[in-house]
């Protein structure tokens, strides 16, 4: 099944183990996608805020992001950029551990794994690795992450993956809905809206 255009919009509900809630909003632009993100939300007793801008090209390859915090440590900015060959700087500076990584995860959102299965693309039946930057919420920390996404059979107008980050230890089965959006992300989030 093919997805249909992002929406200007959506929202989630972060459950159990971080309660708060992300917002995103949506530009479509000439080649690719512009989201801005927030989330609000408290994880083991602390409060955090993170915002991202995040710039994804017509193969649905991020080409930038950056992500700002404000934690009990004060405010905090990191600034990642692709030249879409898989190769990355971290605050202008080369990161080559991260060669490879077509994606950037941010932590505190659920919208990041949109990206993966948009440009993967993968038929019923199919895996396919997906290496990330991934970007901590509370010090903005970026390490590199493995994931892998198994698609299942499609659940009614729902598409269903196996998800497998071995990087966390962490496997879930995420369904998404007709535009690739998260709807259920077990220990994570949930849509709303």
């Amino acid at each position: 099944m093919a997805f249909s255009e992002l929406p200007p919009w959506a929202a989630w509900r972060h459950h159990p183990e971080r309660v708060g809630f992300e917002v995103v909003f949506v530009q479509r632009n000439s080649d690719g996608y512009r989201v801005h993100g927030t989330t609000s939300a408290v994880e083991d007793g602390v409060p955090l805020v993170v915002e991202y801008h995040i710039e994804v090209d017509g193969g649905w390859r991020t080409r930038r992001a950056e992500v700002r915090n404000i934690s009990r440590a004060g405010h905090g900015r990191v600034v990642l950029e692709s030249d879409g060959a898989g190769h990355w700087t971290v605050d202008g500076i080369p990161s080559p551990w991260l060669d490879g990584c077509p994606d950037v995860d941010v932590e505190t959102s659920c919208l990041t794994n949109t990206f993966p299965v948009h440009r993967l693309v993968l038929p019923v039946g199919a895996t396919a690795t997906a290496p990330a930057a991934y970007v901590r919420g509370e010090d903005l920390n970026v390490q590199r992450i493995e994931q892998e996404y198994t698609r299942l059979e499609d659940d009614g107008g729902r598409e269903l993956f196996d998800y497998d980050c071995p990087t966390f230890d962490f496997a879930c089965r995420l369904t998404y809905d007709q535009h690739g959006l998260v709807l259920d992300y077990p220990r994570v989030g949930s849509r709303v809206g």
